[in-house]
């Protein structure tokens, strides 16, 4: 099982000056803290460099890099929470706005389902979003994504409960303050 983990978390993919790796070490932390405390961040709260530190480590991560003379500049990131096996979880997926339109976000996305199509026991990947309009096409398209619904007893019941790092949690009209 190890060489399955290791061998997830050593892969990489190279387009012009641009590259996505899993290795997450190379992913900045100062400044993935300061994505998720901007704006376009929206679904989730920032953590302190230790949880976030421990967020990446435990987490199968899709980084995307630019490289130049400078060095690789951070322009966007997939996380997958997953079993390597049987399930996978995707979750914070974010790319620069000032690179946004290069089909960059797409390229990640393809990276992941790439490798979710490499599981051969894989029961279930999922993702949540609440952005109808754009998400739900793009996920539906690129990874086979279909929206789960059903009717309470009848199919599969997709539940949450929020927690005190959700941006929602604790304030009047949430469904779980």
């Amino acid at each position: 099982m190890a060489s399955v983990r290791s061998s997830l978390h050593s892969r990489q993919w190279r387009r012009d000056d641009y590259f996505i790796t899993t290795d997450s070490s190379l992913v900045p932390l100062a400044r993935l803290i300061d994505i998720f405390n901007s704006k376009e961040f929206y679904w989730a709260n920032a953590m302190p460099l230790d949880y976030m530190k421990a967020t990446l480590e435990n987490s199968l991560c899709f980084g995307l890099f630019r490289h130049d003379n400078a060095g690789n500049a951070f322009l966007g990131l997939a996380r997958c929470i997953t079993d390597y096996t049987t399930f996978l979880y995707v979750t914070d997926v974010w790319v620069d706005p000032a690179v946004q339109g290069k089909g960059l976000g797409s390229w990640v996305v393809r990276c992941v389902q790439e490798v979710v199509e490499e599981m051969p026991y894989l029961r279930r990947s999922v993702l949540f979003t609440s952005s109808w309009e754009k998400s739900v096409p793009f996920y539906r398209k690129l990874m086979g994504m279909e929206v789960v619904e059903s009717r309470f007893g009848d199919g599969l019941a997709t539940m949450e409960r929020k927690g005190r790092g959700h941006p929602l949690y604790g304030k009047q009209g949430s469904d779980d303050s």
